[in-house]
């Protein structure tokens, strides 16, 4: 009952609204506790039951086959047999600046640099009035009718805490979310009934936590010293979000994401983060059963960091992210265009032994960029590495012209490489369980865009369309 209620409430919502006026990839290695045992995690081999089957239909269903006016049923994922094939929905629920650079540089204050300040340094109503615009019509329908032409199955739906309504009743910790501006909540309930309404099972990801996990902007919050792991507090109340997001949309979503990119290279995070995996996991198995898939991630540290943690009979159903990008450090940045693919075939076989004997693992973010330099990728008012206009008295690689952008900017030999670099990379999540990509769209970063690769022919509309199938074979 509580989903249709749920999804009626969205429904209402969506009348009501339409009426109104909007990573850092560091290869660093830490030795973690090892627990579980050593077999394998039998239960992601047979797909859960009743993953998606709970939520009605929203308001729109064009896309119903069968004339009712009700969208077909989804059928549950067979996670670990079949592939998943994804894309993420960047910039929506968590602003970043490289991916929306409008939104910050329509306050015309340099100061707002990230979710956190841009709440801190409007007035509130302003505030909500540019966020409300932006959730209203960064995504649409139309976007998810596309993703599933496309012949993707995922999205992956990044959400900051600061838009998951708890209350009091729910948590001993405070849910006070100041300075961030909450109200994303019934946009979050429209966009998992897209996705249903179009066949496209969702992996819901708790993208930013209390005190920021890693200090980027894309935790909400950029700073030097993120504090979730500062103390019990945070932790706890992640605990709770958690709890809440299993209770009330937990027949809406396929597979839970307990924490994006936690920064385990900061050494009290990297002591928190296997017990907050193992926290969450049983929290979302108290709150939701077994029909949900529980994601963890390798936290910048390598999937080997994390041999024989919560496998079988310790814990079921949990699937391994790891995030493949080769353009945040200098050694990366140098690599020629076969040096990129070559690195992508020699990560294939190292993920590809860990997924064998561990926990069925996907690539769950990477991109067909080969540089750093779309604008504020580094962050708002931060420089590339490879123009020389970040960190001084470094290697240069040269212009950015070219590189980022618009497509139309792209030369042929380039253009044929971002099809080489796609292929590659697929293939490197399709070794294991699969991969997502990000993102669906930025404004003016072409590389970065799976809408526009689809539009200017690097990425086929048909995912297992390949014209390079044998890339990695003579290596």
């Amino acid at each position: 009952m509580l989903p249709f209620l749920l999804s009626l409430l969205c429904c209402l919502f969506c009348i009501a609204v339409r009426s109104c006026a909007a990573d850092q990839q560091c290869m660093l290695v830490s030795h973690l506790p090892q627990t579980g045992t050593n077999d394998r995690n039998t239960s992601s081999q047979t797909p859960p039951s009743g993953t998606s089957s709970s939520t009605t239909s929203s308001s729109n269903t064009s896309t119903a086959s069968d004339g009712s006016g009700s969208p077909p049923p989804l059928a549950p994922f067979a996670y670990g047999q079949d592939v998943i094939r994804g894309v993420n929905l960047g910039g929506w629920f968590v602003l970043e600046p490289w991916i929306t650079p409008s939104i910050f540089e329509s306050t015309n204050n340099t100061d707002i640099v990230d979710e956190f300040t841009f709440g801190q340094l409007l007035d509130n109503e302003t505030a909500l009035s540019i966020l409300q615009s932006h959730w209203e019509t960064w995504y649409t329908e139309d976007d998810f009718v596309a993703m599933r032409a496309a012949g993707l199955n995922h999205v992956r739906i990044p959400v900051g805490y600061w838009s998951v309504p708890i209350t009091s009743a729910d948590t001993n910790s405070s849910t006070s979310v100041s300075p961030y501006v909450p109200g994303a909540w019934p946009y979050v309930l429209q966009a998992l009934n897209w996705a249903k309404n179009n066949s496209l099972h969702v992996i819901f990801d708790l993208h930013g936590a209390p005190g920021s996990q890693n200090g980027f902007d894309n935790s909400g919050q950029r700073t030097d010293t993120p504090e979730w792991a500062n103390g019990n507090a945070n932790i706890s109340r992640t605990l709770d979000i958690i709890k809440f997001i299993s209770e009330n949309v937990g027949g809406m979503i396929d597979v839970l994401e307990l924490l994006n990119e936690p920064a385990a290279y900061v050494s009290n995070i990297d002591a928190a983060l296997p017990q907050y995996w193992q926290q969450g996991y049983g929290v979302v198995r108290q709150a939701a059963g077994s029909d949900i898939q529980v994601m963890i991630e390798d936290g910048f540290l390598g999937v080997q960091s994390w041999e024989n943690f919560l496998l079988y009979p310790e814990a079921e159903g949990v699937i391994m992210d790891t995030h493949e990008y080769q353009i945040f450090n200098y050694d990366q940045l140098g690599l020629s265009f076969q040096g990129h693919i070559n690195a992508s075939c020699q990560q294939a076989g190292s993920l590809a032994s860990y997924a064998k004997s561990n926990l069925y693992t996907i690539i769950g973010e990477w991109s067909t960029a080969v540089t750093d330099c779309a604008k504020w990728l580094n962050g708002r008012g931060i420089g590339a590495r490879w123009d020389g206009t970040w960190q001084p008295n470094q290697q240069v690689f040269g212009s950015c012209d070219g590189w980022t952008g618009n497509m139309s900017t792209f030369s042929a030999e380039y253009k044929t490489f971002l099809r080489q670099y796609w292929e590659v990379q697929v293939q490197m999540g399709e070794a294991i369980q699969g991969w997502v990509y990000w993102t669906w769209k930025a404004e003016n970063a072409d590389e970065w865009s799976y809408q526009k690769g689809l539009e200017g022919g690097w990425i086929p509309q048909d995912p297992t369309d390949l014209m390079y199938p044998d890339i990695c074979s003579s290596l």
